[in-house]
């Protein structure tokens, strides 16, 4: 069966939601729906810039290499702090969390909610390894893995395990929404104008005309483009 894409502003998708499932049902759901979409949106840029072509690493390097390792460091860690507070526990210390173990307790639906609670129960699983790198490494510093006298190191990251712990929490939203609004989203399809890779088409254009005024001075030559630059 084809898909077809419906474009509607935030507050029409929240209320397309809260219309399909009641306001409280609908309300968390359209907060848990934004987390998510933006966590496959972070996951796409990064990816993009860090886990797409080699050239594109090199051209990084080439241009800041300082700064783009800050970049790579810390968006990968917002992306597993995404994922560590969408599979927490609906509370801690005891005030709520926005998470998907909040969704069970508020369908009314038997069969649906069993069948949420199982790939919730999934999705916490495939997520444990975030958590434990937000307690262990983000959130505090474990001294025995600062000074590396433990055995017990972190878990491994890779592509694999992260993607896989977006779509576990993309299956529990679409079980939802499914059931509700008979449909679904796509999470993973994202394109972003201003993303990742218009920065990487500018810097590439930047990297070139640097190479061609270095070229110039060594030549002896004035670089044809010899314009001031900008008070940034």
């Amino acid at each position: 069966m084809p898909t077809t894409a419906t474009r509607r502003t935030p507050e029409e998708t929240r209320n397309h939601y809260i219309a399909q499932m009641g306001e409280e049902l609908g309300g968390l759901f359209y907060a848990l729906w934004q987390e998510v979409a933006w966590l496959h949106n972070e996951w796409h840029e990064y990816a993009q810039l860090f886990g797409t072509k080699q050239s594109r690493i090199a051209l990084m390097n080439e241009a800041a290499p300082a700064f783009f390792r800050i970049v790579q460091d810390e968006l990968f860690d917002v992306i597993v702090l995404r994922i560590a507070r969408l599979t927490d526990p609906p509370k801690s210390v005891g005030k709520s969390n926005l998470t998907i173990q909040q969704l069970p307790a508020r369908i009314n639906d038997d069969s649906l909610r069993q069948k949420v609670t199982d790939l919730v129960n999934t999705a916490v699983a495939a997520a444990n390894f975030c958590r434990e790198r937000r307690h262990r490494h983000i959130a505090h510093r474990a001294l025995d893995v600062s000074l590396g006298v433990t055995i017990d190191l972190l878990p491994n990251m890779t592509r694999e395990n992260i993607s896989g712990a977006m779509a576990s929490l993309a299956e529990v939203l679409n079980a939802v929404s499914f059931h509700y609004a008979n449909s679904t989203t796509e999470f993973g399809l994202v394109s972003n104008l201003g993303g990742a890779v218009a920065l990487i088409r500018i810097l590439d254009d930047g990297v070139q005309k640097k190479a061609e005024r270095i070229a110039a001075l060594k030549r002896g030559e004035l670089p044809a483009d010899n314009t001031h630059r900008q008070g940034l």
